[in-house]
């Protein structure tokens, strides 16, 4: 197996395949297609097994601590160099730049969060941070706290982001109206709105390419 992915990359294997060859290096004297099998069993696919907590993991017999910990570990081991990756990008040209920074910081998560994107007079990114973590069902988001970084992070323009982690990426009404506060409060300090765009999977609507972004101007 090892030779196959050598030659082949996992392209070449099936789920069982791949979980049985990454579980060989936490348990490499027991049958791990056995313990693959129960994984899938238990959790359905592989997605779901990465997802699963250390103590959900330890339930399937066989599986120790160490096992679970790399299981966990291996897709967080991805999003941070896909983090790493987007962190080369530092000025925001473009909407699709927006999005390659940003997607990897949310795609994955299972709330909503809100993050806060500065950009000075080149379009360079000045500071970013995350703004809110809600439940999956929206996010609480303080409107001066946005304009407070904006401020101390001399932007001349800023992006928000959110992310929608169950759902098509299409505008709520609450993401229009967040989009309006926002919009209006940055303007009093003259501070301009780059973009409001939300993040579902590897999906994405952006309210500057939609050309709908100057409409919530003065709309409360």
């Amino acid at each position: 197996m090892r030779d196959r992915f050598q030659q082949y990359g996992l392209d070449s294997f099936n789920e069982i395949e791949a979980l049985e060859m990454l579980l060989y290096y936490a348990v490499p004297r027991k049958d791990t297609n056995e313990l693959a099998h129960a994984l899938l069993d238990r959790f359905g696919s592989l997605y779901f097994v990465f997802s699963a907590s250390v103590e959900e993991l330890c339930e399937v017999p066989g599986i120790s601590r160490n096992a679970a910990v790399l299981l966990m570990l291996a897709p967080q081991i991805i999003k941070k160099s896909e983090i790493c990756r987007a962190s080369r990008i530092t000025t925001v040209n473009c909407v699709e730049d927006a999005v390659n920074v940003l997607s990897p910081r949310m795609k994955d998560e299972e709330d909503e969060i809100m993050m806060l994107v500065c950009l000075d007079g080149k379009k360079r990114i000045s500071h970013m941070e995350v703004m809110s973590h809600g439940v999956v069902n929206g996010v609480s988001v303080d409107v001066r706290r946005v304009v407070e970084l904006a401020l101390k992070h001399k932007a001349v323009s800023v992006i928000i982001a959110h992310n929608h982690p169950h759902g098509p990426s299409m505008p709520s009404r609450e993401d229009d109206t967040t989009t309006s506060l926002i919009y209006n409060a940055l303007n009093t300090v003259g501070i301009k709105l780059y973009d409001h765009i939300i993040i579902a999977g590897d999906n994405y609507v952006s309210y500057r390419r939609s050309g709908t972004l100057d409409l919530y101007r003065f709309k409360y």
